[in-house]
């Protein structure tokens, strides 16, 4: 009986665990932001970022990324940017999706020296709808700062932390 009872609980999530992932083809669209001012409101900063992915398999994704920030303290203004390129492999445990992966690009920008970086990232997607379509995620990568192959430096980096929501479109 209680292994019958236990087929019976499995069987009835898979249709939940099959809806909650991607599907090869899937392109995905992410949003995220933040900022912060000061108690006034008369300094503080924003930023944007987006990203457009492709699934190749369902469990591996390409994708392009843009962040944009502006800055306005009592000192200027200044705004920044950053453009990459991403490959993370996604685990599929259901409406919860782990990742792992690297990206490499261009951080450009008033208060930033313009160079190449690269960084190895991970995070976590949650899919907020039974059908499986829209998430919420966070994620952190160590940008590794470099004008060459002979100049990076895991010394010489940021972390970046990243929250927002997303969308995969069949």
């Amino acid at each position: 009986m209680r292994n019958a009872l236990a087929a019976m609980l499995a069987l009835a999530f898979i249709p939940a665990v099959a809806l909650a992932q991607p599907k090869a083809e899937d392109v995905e669209i992410t949003l995220g932001g933040g900022g912060i001012n000061n108690k006034d409101f008369d300094a503080g900063s924003f930023n944007i970022n987006g990203s457009v992915g492709y699934f190749i398999t369902k469990n591996f994704e390409i994708s392009l990324r843009q962040s944009v920030s502006y800055a306005d303290f009592n000192d200027g203004t200044a705004w920044n940017g950053s453009t990459r390129l991403a490959a993370d492999f996604q685990f599929d445990l259901g409406r919860f999706q782990p990742f792992i992966g690297a990206n490499i690009g261009y951080i450009y920008g008033d208060s930033v020296n313009d160079t190449w970086a690269a960084a190895p990232e991970a995070g976590i997607k949650y899919y907020v709808t039974e059908a499986g379509r829209t998430f919420i995620f966070a994620m952190a990568e160590y940008q590794i700062f470099f004008r060459d192959a002979e100049d990076a430096d895991f010394d010489d980096g940021q972390f970046v932390y990243t929250v927002g929501i997303g969308f995969n479109l069949p």
